[in-house]
């Protein structure tokens, strides 16, 4: 069995907001939060990073990157979802905004897309389309990947089986750190179809 340790990126000044397509970069904070994480990942054994275009995701995997002696590889499919009209707000400025839609979002989430924001399933799509090309690569590679809560629970959801509290709970923190065990069967269904 291969493994892939999915990381979340360190924290930006946009902590509390609608972050999505936002590109903040590194707060101090993060900056103390990435020098933990690469204290945490020094038993690791990894050949290569992969991240997020975004900076926050970048930053951070760069650092990895550097403390590994390893190459980082930029893969935009690693975006967080975009929250269109909501990026950079806070929840109270979403609900003074627009109350009713608020509402609505919640009681639908997460199948009902922000105002201009990106569609759950699309999002999804991308993302699993990406964790495919990923689990591939650990065939012959140990991989991280640092990217966004929405898709580490993506990821937790849709591959693991985690509840969304479960997956809530597991990437609350910046830097936190979800291992994703590709099974051989997974494997063999994955360069079964590329073949």
């Amino acid at each position: 069995m291969s493994e892939i340790l999915f990381i979340r990126h360190a924290a930006t000044d946009m902590a509390g907001t609608f972050c999505g397509h936002s590109d903040p970069d590194i707060n101090a904070r993060g900056q103390e939060q990435i020098s933990e994480l690469i204290d945490r990942l020094r038993k690791e054994s990894i050949d290569i990073v992969y991240t997020s275009d975004l900076r926050r995701a970048a930053a951070t995997a760069s650092a990895i990157a550097e403390a590994s002696g390893v190459e980082c590889e930029v893969r935009a499919a690693l975006r967080e979802i975009s929250f269109g009209t909501w990026e950079g707000l806070s929840w109270k400025d979403i609900e003074q905004r627009d109350a009713v839609y608020a509402h609505r979002w919640i009681s639908e989430y997460p199948r009902l897309a922000a105002p201009d924001g990106e569609d759950f399933s699309d999002f999804e799509r991308r993302v699993l389309k990406e964790v495919e090309f990923l689990c591939a690569k650990a065939i012959e590679q140990r991989i991280a990947v640092v990217t966004h809560a929405g898709v580490l629970r993506t990821v937790l959801c849709s591959l693991d089986n985690c509840s969304l509290d479960d997956a809530w709970r597991q990437t609350e923190s910046y830097c936190a750190i979800v291992r994703h065990t590709v099974a051989p069967p997974l494997l063999t269904q994955i360069i079964g179809a590329s073949s």
